[in-house]
């Protein structure tokens, strides 16, 4: 399970990438590239990383579920997500 801290940080990241995208992306369609150099670092959307939403592990994360590859395969065999079975042929 990652530190609350982390996944705290992210969501930091989330909100401010969101407060500043109009500003963003006006400031690229103006070329004003010494106004985007004063913009926070944290404002940019490369800065993000997606976590899963339970444990917030960094790696393995399955973007159509929002999960990591660890807790999908958990809650899959518990039977929580619809539609998706253990394959057996």
């Amino acid at each position: 399970m990652a530190k609350e801290s982390m996944k705290a940080r992210e969501v930091k990241r989330q909100k401010m990438v969101a407060k500043y995208a109009a500003k963003r992306k006006a400031l690229k369609e103006a070329g004003d590239w010494e106004g985007l150099q004063k913009l926070p670092k944290n404002a940019s959307p490369v800065r993000l990383h997606n976590r899963c939403k339970l444990t917030g592990r960094p790696r393995g994360y399955m973007r159509t579920f929002g999960v990591s590859r660890v807790t999908f395969r958990e809650l899959a065999n518990q039977g929580l997500i619809p539609g998706v079975r253990k394959a057996s042929w």
